[in-house]
């Protein structure tokens, strides 16, 4: 496993080992909900700016997770919102990640 092997690296290859792993979490994407095509906002509610819609059978790479307004979608009702590039925030609603918790680290 890809993550044994990271932590017996002498510590020399501590930063590729590093680069290796972000760029791995950065690789995992998740669909949005069929048949929808989502608001991507400015920060993490409704009252912030649209900065962008995703169109039908998108997927997206979530970065951090940050609390925000409640919002009932297709995947139920929460208050999770998905980081999706800086300044880019949708709400966890309308993502399909396989859970009604945090996936991601919070955002800072």
């Amino acid at each position: 496993m890809a993550v044994e092997r990271i932590e017996n690296m002498e510590s020399s290859d501590e930063g590729v080992a590093s680069t290796a792993t972000a760029a791995a979490v950065q690789a995992v994407t998740y669909p949005i909900a069929p048949g929808s095509a989502v608001n991507v906002r400015s920060g993490p509610g409704t009252s912030y700016r649209i900065v962008r819609v995703l169109p039908e059978g998108s997927r997206v790479s979530i970065f951090c997770q940050r609390p925000g307004e409640s919002v009932s979608g297709p995947y139920g009702t929460t208050s999770i919102w998905d980081n999706i590039a800086d300044g880019e925030y949708i709400s966890d609603a309308y993502v399909k990640t396989g859970s009604d918790g945090y996936v991601a680290p919070r955002c800072s």
